[in-house]
């Protein structure tokens, strides 16, 4: 009976401790166009905030799952850049359009469709509340045919 009582009372603040969702994050992968040339991830941003931007610097990363075979990652190093945390000062993704991330096949990837699991890493700001953020989310880039 204790047991139960304290779990009803821990039930609020673990719910509360769980962080707000900002964006509803999706990727999908983007084959090369003529051969030799660039493949792609394509990450869609979609805000739940309407007063919630992604900053252009530093610029979102793809991190691909360190146990696929798969992908390799083509992206140019990271900034050193130290983020904007002013929300009215920051500059911002247009996320109507979605992100692009290059990537190539790696050549032992095994031949057949693969989903490869990767995060993508990003900062944001609410103009309205005044405060900014990193976040992540986890995607599944689904639809990979490797000939």
């Amino acid at each position: 009976m204790i047991r139960k009582a304290i779990l009803l009372a821990l039930l609020p603040a673990a719910a509360q401790a769980a962080p707000a969702r900002h964006f509803d994050v999706t990727a999908a992968f983007a084959p090369a166009k003529k051969a030799g040339g660039s493949a792609a991830v394509v990450v869609t941003f979609r805000p739940l905030d309407p007063d919630v931007r992604v900053n252009e610097t530093p610029a979102p990363r793809l991190r691909l799952d360190l146990t696929q075979v798969v992908l390799v990652d083509k992206q140019a190093p990271a900034s050193s850049q130290v983020p904007d945390y002013e929300p009215l000062a920051a500059k911002y993704l247009d996320i109507a359009r979605p992100v692009s991330f290059p990537v190539g096949i790696a050549p032992t990837a095994p031949k057949g469709a693969h989903e490869v699991k990767a995060s993508v890493v990003y900062f944001y700001c609410s103009t309205r509340e005044a405060w900014c953020r990193r976040g992540t989310a986890d995607v599944l880039i689904p639809a990979i045919n490797v000939p």
